[in-house]
């Protein structure tokens, strides 16, 4: 149960269900989404097209009532086309600002290892400091403000892999996955009910999302549980088969998930299991294997890697 000095902090429980009953059929992609968005962090879906990657984050959008925008990547895309530019007003005779889409507080990147790694990079300030610079100048971006990145794991012609160091911006990396029989025909059954994702109210506010990210500081760490992280991080790095294990930020990465992973649970305390449930979607991404494709470890094989550590490094 939460504690007395919660009762003022809104659950992050209606958020969460309000997602899963527009994106069926997928509770923990959901969960671990919306725990992404109050770690302040960012996420990165690998999957095949047509799993409803645009509908997860414009439901998300919609259940705290805040901005959504989607930008298409393409090998001819622009930083000025995500980050927005300085136009001319000869009336004026100055430059005035005209900001691109990244100024939402949800950001779909579709297929962003498609464009070049300039323009890749134009999202490294933003995902890592809240705000853009352009022409010398300082623009904050809106608060709170989540990155959802996709790219297809099986098709590589034409795409440009993501650098660690922009790896290393996303909190999280999860798969989605084929839905169930059960699932998907129920999507089939319900395609036409009026309850569409156009249709949803906000359940929670924006103050109250910062306020569940303020929860997330909050949460109380136990010495042990410290410990165990850093085991799970040590053993990464002498893993047989992995090049480069989880470094330092990303041992960081890693607890800071697992308190998020308590709020989602209404819980003011870390247990082991929010750990664990942490370590496959935050370490799998940061890791570099020795089979490693063009400096990208296939999914499986990294999920795998992870998976081992879990079962041979003992939990508190």
């Amino acid at each position: 149960m939460p504690s007395s000095s919660q009762a003022s902090v809104p659950s992050v429980k209606p958020l969460i269900e309000a997602v899963a009953r527009v994106f069926v059929g997928k509770p923990e992609a959901v969960k671990l989404t919306i725990s992404t968005l109050i770690a302040r962090g960012h996420l990165l879906i690998e999957d095949v097209p047509g799993i409803g990657k645009t509908l997860l984050g414009v439901a998300l959008a919609r259940a705290f009532g805040v901005t959504f925008r989607r930008i298409q990547f393409t090998n001819d895309l622009l930083p000025s086309d995500i980050l927005g530019l300085s136009v001319y007003d000869p009336k004026e005779g100055s430059f005035d600002f005209k900001p691109g889409p990244v100024f939402s507080h949800v950001l779909l990147a579709d297929e962003i290892n498609r464009s070049t790694p300039k323009t890749q990079s134009a999202l490294l300030e933003a995902m890592s400091e809240g705000q853009v610079t352009i022409d010398g100048k300082t623009h904050a971006l809106p608060d709170p403000f989540l990155v959802i990145a996709t790219q297809n794991p099986v098709e590589y012609h034409g795409t440009f892999p993501l650098p660690e160091a922009q790896l290393d911006r996303f909190l999280m990396r999860v798969r989605i996955g084929y839905p169930t029989r059960e699932d998907e025909l129920r999507i089939l059954r319900e395609r036409d009910r009026p309850a569409t994702v156009e249709e949803m109210a906000p359940v929670l506010t924006r103050e109250q999302v910062l306020a569940l990210q303020a929860r997330v500081d909050a949460v109380r760490v136990d010495e042990a549980l410290l410990d165990y992280a850093v085991r799970l991080a040590e053993a990464s790095r002498e893993a047989k088969g992995v090049r480069l294990g989880l470094s330092p930020r990303g041992t960081l990465a890693l607890m800071r998930a697992a308190r998020a992973l308590a709020v989602a649970g209404d819980r003011d305390y870390c247990v082991p299991d929010d750990v664990k449930a942490a370590a496959v979607p935050v370490v799998a991404h940061r890791l570099l294997l020795d089979t490693s494709l063009y400096g990208v470890a296939r999914v499986d094989e990294a999920e795998g890697v992870v998976a081992e550590l879990l079962r041979a490094v003992r939990a508190p």
